[in-house]
């Protein structure tokens, strides 16, 4: 899809992934097309799952405060099917943020919100129980978010 994008397209993306309320008499002024344009490009947009949802992004300090986990997985032999079905699970997990199979020292990182080291200790048991093929978790507490983005340069 990448390749059907044009200029146009990828200004209203910069627009609406840091403000996806954004209306398109606004848009279609600040890109120079005719609202009615935007939104069948925005139409277009999601159809095609380039813009795959519409969200609220919450500010985890002023809700509940969660604590960040960043966690290194590693699977027995780079099992597949257990690295699927875990995927499959894990897509269930709220507490699971972000997954990503990787290269190196371990197979999976997992970027895991809990409320204190006792309700992680409870996640990372229940992940080991449920998944007895994963050797081992290495766990980094994150101290301080420095940075967190969730806009594609574009």
């Amino acid at each position: 899809m990448s390749d059907n994008l044009d200029q146009f397209d990828r200004k209203i993306l910069a627009i609406v992934q840091r403000n996806c309320l954004t209306r398109s008499e606004v848009i279609a002024e600040e890109i120079g097309l005719s609202p009615s344009a935007v939104q069948r490009r925005l139409k277009r947009l999601r159809q095609s799952r380039v813009i795959s949802a519409d969200v609220a992004v919450v500010d985890n300090r002023k809700l509940d405060n969660l604590m960040t986990f960043i966690v290194g997985l590693e699977i027995e032999r780079e099992n597949y099917p257990v690295m699927d079905r875990f995927m499959r699970w894990a897509q269930g997990q709220d507490t699971f943020q972000q997954i990503f199979y990787v290269t190196g020292a371990v197979d999976l990182v997992a970027v895991i919100l809990a409320r204190d080291v006792t309700e992680f200790d409870a996640i990372a048991e229940a992940t080991m129980s449920q998944f007895p093929e994963i050797k081992r978790m290495n766990t980094n507490v994150v101290l301080n978010v420095l940075k967190s983005g969730l806009h594609l340069p574009l």
